[in-house]
């Protein structure tokens, strides 16, 4: 019986978190490179420019499989911990900016997530929300979904601000502090 493979995610666009635009000091040749946040599926990744380019924090950059004009290749998937303070410090404000335009997207999962185990559900794992607030969750969703963190947090009592719940669960998927991965591909 063969085993079945996740199909590789492939991100389309990244926002640029840090340029160096001499490499890595210990790398040997020290070509450029940048490291990037992709948008969908918030895969941390180095990128190699093409020559002479320049690009700077913040910046939208595609990365698909069609012709780039800025990126000759992705490098590949980097860990947390070998980003530069640069690219960390970047990294809160663009996760920000992220869960912002894709609002509607992170309501749908306080909407529709439910039990990773029978003895823990997803919004459990979720930093703040312990079990009266999940409660409080799946049994107010029944009523009526959610329609946007604002709702959220008039509906249910207490809860901590739901767009940054999502943000630190984000921040602590890229760091690799948990096993369970919600929102990062």
């Amino acid at each position: 019986m063969e085993l079945m493979k996740r199909p590789i995610q492939k991100e389309e666009y990244g926002i640029v978190l840090d340029f160096l635009q001499h490499g890595h000091q210990s790398s040997i040749g020290r070509s450029a490179v940048a490291q990037v946040l992709g948008e969908k599926f918030l895969a941390l990744l180095e990128v190699i420019p093409r020559q002479g380019v320049s690009l700077v924090p913040g910046e939208r950059v595609y990365l698909g499989p069609d012709e780039r004009d800025k990126i000759h290749h992705v490098a590949g998937r980097i860990n947390y911990d070998k980003l530069t303070q640069t690219a960390k410090g970047e990294l809160d404000s663009f996760i920000n900016k992220i869960v912002t335009d894709r609002e509607k997207e992170f309501v749908e999962f306080f909407n529709k997530c439910g039990p990773i185990s029978t003895r823990l559900n997803t919004l459990e794992i979720l930093p703040g929300i312990g079990k009266k607030h999940m409660w409080d969750i799946i049994n107010i969703r029944k009523e009526k979904p959610f329609e946007s963190f604002e709702d959220i947090k008039n509906r249910v009592k207490l809860i901590p601000d739901p767009k940054q719940v999502i943000i630190k669960r984000i921040l602590e998927e890229l760091e690799n502090k948990d096993k369970y991965h919600l929102f990062v591909g």
